[in-house]
């Protein structure tokens, strides 16, 4: 187990433990390295008292050191029994960190998503003895089978329980994750005198509490281990230079980048808001000659894992990458963190710059921060816990069946978008007021309380945390200093290496080529729409007789938009015109004047206007581009009319919309679909069942219309203002096929996905 020539710690060796603890880390990290007195302090608390330990320490500090220290320690005392059982939120961290054990010589197993088939002799290995830690993925908790099977077991025989990211335990911090929240069934499930070390760098004061408390679960008595431990250190990181530079607009940011990337110091990561940002800047990038390489949740994790070695290895000078590369992505020589737009949270801020620098004198963190910033933080806003009825209609159906229901079964219940009501079931599990078991959800008949106050503070907290992004953008005092007041660092002073600090910044100067190469790339237009081919599960439910596969005589064919709304190109055009209202928040304190005429998502501001959803002629510049976009479709087969969809909310918009693309492409303008009088509004309506039994009959066809669609010999173009689940096009193309169009190919400005 132990490299050789190193003393097992299960023999007596002069200097005690401590000394025992030092010789294992200079085997971990080096014969320079020396044990800081928190990083002692903790292996004492949990090696001889076996206390449960809270360390709250800046990134790259050393937290891994302590529990991979304290596992060789514990199993040479044991006698090498009782493993570790280490839960971590990324595969990127388990990966590390089981490179990290084998340095040690520690024998490490992993259980995650990706690796479900190895899973049965990964834990036959830890039966055996042949493992000393086991590395598991939060999700993992709440899995039916490992549950059940496994889960049990694990608490019966673990020797220490290791909570890496424990901010995640808790909804107060920047990363709440509900799978975490399970992890108080393991901690109640442990033998008594089990330690058990929690570690996090980005915890405020009441993520500390909260954590505390829960990591008091069922603690074993006795004065030496009443209460959690918790070790605070300064959060400074020596080694980071933080700066912002203010530019105009996108094209400026592109090819800010585009100029100064290779004057960055070695390979580092560039962040984007969204998935769309990471592959506009990589395709750009790649055009300027950068060795680039986008990251993001929508990628296979094969090319994940390819991506996050190739920066490993220096191959390339950037990832491209969205908030999927946070947590748990360990390179200490990492020079550099950009951020194209900024993070809604100072705190989450922290925690990504936190990548760069570890085991380096210098390295450079720039924001460059966009006035549609807070466009892309309202978009993605939507993750409050839903209201009260809406929980209670979930429970009442899952109380009055009689099988289990899968979340997709659940959708035709209640409206509610599918990632929101899994979060939501993740929670009631956690509560015990329903279990996930294989088939889907149950209820477990446990009563259950609907914590309003909690979750309205909550939101409140998050439109808070926006407010202090901003605020960070333009203070005038030292950025570090900042962000460590903003967890509540007790450390907390002025760095003396940032932009404020010093004085000096990034030019914010563009070249002329870069910026025209980055509106080039930026103002392409055209993204593909595919069609629906699935009628969604459970419409009966719903008083609609639909199952399976969307016939092909109903279907659309394959579609164009203009852009995504969270493009940052054309989105950035097209997102005010759907913005119809900011969002409020009961009781949320009204943000200050941080950025001028800035409105803060999540916090109503009297007397503020209210942007209004555009409705009349489109722009010139959004015509051309829609041109643009028809031109390059590449259909198999150029439509031969077009048809509108009418709108309550823009119809000017719709029809001149249709009209122009009749007069440039020379097709005769059938008319429109209309709605029926009195019909549905979908406009808040979140998951596809729903939205569907809702436009079921909202459209009829007019008689006129029904007439010219039977003459046509080829394609309609089907015009809409945006696509949002692909409800409204389904069902409009359904009704045009049947009044006789051979087939349909439907067109909006926007597709609303990230």
């Amino acid at each position: 187990m132990f490299p050789a020539g190193l003393a097992d710690p299960a023999e007596p060796g002069p200097g005690g433990l401590r000394e025992r603890a030092e010789e294992l880390l200079r085997a971990l990290a080096g014969p320079a390295a020396a044990l800081r007195e928190d990083q002692w302090q903790a292996i004492d608390a949990l090696v001889t008292h076996r206390r449960r330990v809270l360390l709250v320490q800046r990134t790259g500090w050393g937290k891994s050191a302590v529990y991979f220290l304290a596992t060789a320690l514990l199993r040479g005392a044991a006698g090498r029994a009782a493993p570790t059982v280490i839960v971590s939120p990324l595969l990127a961290l388990i990966r590390n960190q089981a490179a990290a054990a084998a340095r040690l010589g520690i024998r490490a197993g992993e259980i995650h998503s990706g690796n479900v088939t190895e899973w049965d002799e990964v834990y036959a290995a830890l039966r055996s003895g042949e493992l000393d830690v086991l590395l598991v993925g939060p999700e993992r908790l709440n899995n039916p089978t490992f549950r059940d099977d496994y889960l049990p077991e694990l608490a019966a025989t673990t020797g220490l329980l290791v909570i890496d990211e424990a901010h995640c335990i808790s909804d107060w911090g920047h990363d709440f994750r509900p799978d975490y929240r399970r992890l108080r069934t393991l901690v109640a499930g442990l033998r008594p005198r089990v330690p058990v070390l929690a570690t996090t760098a980005t915890a405020n004061t009441r993520v500390v509490e909260d954590v505390s408390e829960q990591l008091g679960t069922s603690a074993p008595a006795g004065p030496a281990s009443a209460g959690t431990l918790v070790l605070r250190g300064s959060l400074d990181r020596e080694s980071l230079r933080l700066a912002v530079v203010s530019l105009p607009q996108a094209e400026h940011r592109f090819g800010w980048l585009a100029d100064h990337l290779g004057e960055l110091p070695g390979s580092g990561i560039v962040y984007t808001l969204t998935k769309a940002a990471a592959e506009e800047l990589t395709i750009f990038l790649r055009g300027q000659g950068h060795a680039v390489a986008t990251y993001h949740g929508g990628i296979e994790a094969a090319e994940r894992i390819v991506a996050e070695e190739d920066l490993l290895a220096n191959r390339v000078k950037a990832l491209i990458a969205t908030s999927a590369l946070g947590m748990g992505f360990d390179k200490p020589d990492l020079g550099f963190v950009v951020h194209i737009g900024a993070p809604s949270s100072p705190i989450s801020y922290y925690q990504q710059i936190g990548r760069a620098g570890r085991a380096l004198d210098t390295a450079e963190v720039v924001l460059l921060p966009a006035a549609e910033d807070r466009d892309i933080w309202r978009y993605f806003a939507d993750t409050s816990f839903p209201p009260e009825h809406v929980v209670r209609r979930v429970l009442g159906v899952l109380a009055g069946a009689d099988r289990p229901l899968s979340t997709q079964a659940l959708l035709a219940s209640v409206d509610l978008g599918p990632s929101r009501l899994d979060q939501m079931l993740k929670v009631l599990d956690t509560d015990g007021t329903v279990r996930r078991v294989r088939g889907g959800w149950v209820s477990t008949g446990e009563p259950w309380l609907y914590d309003e106050e909690r979750y309205r503070r909550v939101a409140a907290a998050r439109s808070r945390e926006q407010q202090a992004m901003l605020d960070y953008i333009v203070t005038t005092g030292c950025r570090m200093e900042f962000l460590r007041r903003q967890l509540d660092d007790p450390h907390a002073a002025a760095c003396g290496r940032c932009d404020r600090c010093t004085g000096r910044s990034w030019s914010s100067a563009v070249s002329e080529s870069s910026r025209t190469r980055a509106r080039d790339e930026l103002r392409r237009a055209g993204v593909p729409v595919e069609p629906r081919r699935m009628w969604p599960t459970g419409m009966g439910r719903l008083g609609v007789d639909l199952a399976g596969r969307i016939p092909a005589s109903a279907a659309a064919e394959p579609g164009r938009a203009l852009a995504r709304l969270s493009d940052v190109g054309w989105g950035n055009r097209l997102r005010p015109m759907f913005t119809s209202a900011t969002l409020a928040v009961p009781g949320a304190a009204v943000p200050g004047a941080a950025v001028p005429g800035a409105a803060v998502p999540g916090a109503a501001v009297p007397g503020a206007a209210v942007p209004g959803a555009l409705d009349g002629p489109l722009p010139g510049d959004l015509v051309e581009a829609v041109v643009a976009t028809l031109a390059g479709w590449g259909w198999q087969r150029r439509p031969v009319a077009v048809v509108s969809i009418a709108s309550r909310s823009r119809p000017r918009l719709i029809a001149s919309l249709a009209e122009r693309i009749s007069t440039i492409g020379r097709l005769p303008l059938l008319g429109q679909l209309d709605r029926v009088a009195g019909g549905p509004h979908t406009g808040q309506v979140h998951n596809s069942a729903h939205r569907l039994a809702g436009l079921w009959d909202a459209f009829t066809v007019s008689p006129a219309l029904a007439a010219a669609l039977g003459e046509l010999g080829g394609p309609v173009l089907l015009v809409d203002d945006r696509i949002v689940t692909g409800w409204t096009m389904t069902v409009a193309a359904r009704l045009l096929r049947q009044a006789g169009a051979p087939s349909v190919l439907p067109f909006a400005l926007a597709v609303d996905t990230a």
